[in-house]
């Protein structure tokens, strides 16, 4: 067998020969370089667009001339008599190019108001007055008030309409841009211009750190009482807690009330729908008439079978009408109030630039039986008010029509 002959590298660079790039083939690579950026930053969308599907997400090829609005820019720039913050010029237009929709719940939010927003939504507040705002009649609305928190103790009502902040008009304003300016840094002041009937009065109240869980529970008289003031991270958590301590201490029914409450995260509804549906269709998501998503309750339905009453009213909005419309449904409850607000659209949060947030509603809401919540709203099996005079003279009708059923 001969040896191989040992591989020899030469050092000698008269004898190393090195390819090098020509100046023709460098110009070709960075022309080519140019290109491919010039063609994905000026197709970027109907990139995202023709790909987007493969990978689950929702993409728009289109673009808009948007040349008359350098133009207003432009002169409003060469002729306004003091200093332009050009931050608040492209919010503004952010603001009004998705106000444009039409959509009350399809907005747009700066980082400020997607913190409040986010904070909002999972409960952790910071400084506040301790009341739900929302939009009725086109006006910014006390939609309730929370026990022993700032707005109560200065005498503020649910239904007052808030016709100004900080001496601002709130015509037109979104719920968001509202609540950011209600909150603010514990001990600080906000002044509120409300209209209540026929008269107005402006109130000053102190902000303060709001403890307010989404879900509190009683017992009285072998009734239990659960009360949800909105839909967060914690609720599905909370209620179950709320439903072991009425199986345990053997309540022989209950009583949900949903009243005000703006809704919040679906996958919550459908906790709390899960305590009395066991594997049951809780709710439908359409995208027009195409079925995108049916949401099904959990198989521990504790409280199924216990007799229920769903106490509703104008306030009641989006997930909270999808538990009040479950169980109407599978007559798992009966439901004593006034016809809920009938917000049945779903809205999906979107990250912009610079923190910013798109609240875009993209699908609508559908019971399990098929009637659409959106405008139409849930009707109560047992139609009663309650008026400002009830509330004065500290009469609930609607609680106590529930506690009247439940002992027949």
């Amino acid at each position: 067998m001969t040896k191989k002959e040992p591989i020899v590298v030469e050092n000698d660079k008269k004898h190393h020969h090195k390819k090098r790039i020509t100046p023709a083939v460098m110009f070709i690579i960075v022309a080519v370089t140019l290109a491919v950026g010039y063609v994905i930053g000026t197709y970027h969308y109907q990139i995202r667009a023709a790909i987007g599907p493969i990978f689950g997400y929702n993409a728009h090829s289109g673009s808009i001339d948007l040349s008359s609005l350098e133009k207003t820019y432009n002169e409003l720039a060469a002729n306004y008599d003091g200093t332009l913050d050009v931050e608040a010029l492209i919010t503004g237009a952010n603001s009004g190019l998705v106000a444009a929709a039409g959509d009350t719940y399809t907005v747009y939010m700066n980082s400020k108001d997607t913190t409040s927003y986010n904070n909002g939504l999972e409960g952790n507040i910071g400084g506040g007055i301790g009341a739900v705002i929302g939009i009725k009649k086109s006006q910014i609305t006390i939609m309730d008030v929370l026990a022993n928190n700032p707005a109560i103790k200065a005498g503020l009502l649910a239904n007052d309409v808030v016709a100004k902040i900080n001496d601002q008009d709130t015509a037109g304003w979104t719920v968001e841009q509202a609540v950011s300016q209600i909150r603010g840094a514990e001990g600080t002041t906000v002044k509120l211009s409300i209209l209540r009937g026929d008269s107005s009065k402006d109130y000053t109240v102190t902000r303060a750190i709001i403890n307010n869980p989404s879900v509190i529970s009683s017992i009285t008289d072998g009734v239990g009482l659960m009360e949800i003031s909105r839909f967060d991270e914690q609720t599905g958590t909370l209620a179950r807690a709320a439903a072991q301590e009425f199986k345990s201490k053997g309540v022989e029914s209950v009583i949900l009330d949903l009243r005000n409450n703006p809704g919040g995260y679906v996958s919550a509804a459908v906790d709390v729908a899960g305590l009395w549906l066991d594997n049951k269709i809780v709710v439908t998501e359409r995208n027009g008439e195409v079925v995108k998503e049916t949401l099904r309750s959990g198989n521990n339905a504790i409280l199924s079978g216990i007799p229920t009453i769903i106490l509703i009213n104008s306030g009641t909005a989006s997930a909270s009408e999808i538990v009040a419309g479950a169980l109407q449904d599978h007559a798992a409850a009966r439901i004593v109030g006034e016809v809920s607000f009938g917000k049945g659209s779903v809205q999906e949060l979107i990250a912009l630039d610079n923190g910013a947030q798109l609240k875009v509603t993209v699908a609508r809401w559908y019971t399990p039986n098929g009637k659409t919540i959106n405008q139409n709203g849930i009707v109560p099996d047992v139609a009663i008010g309650l008026s400002q005079t009830d509330v004065d003279n500290g009469v609930d009708p609607q609680i106590n029509e529930a506690v009247r059923l439940l002992a027949l």
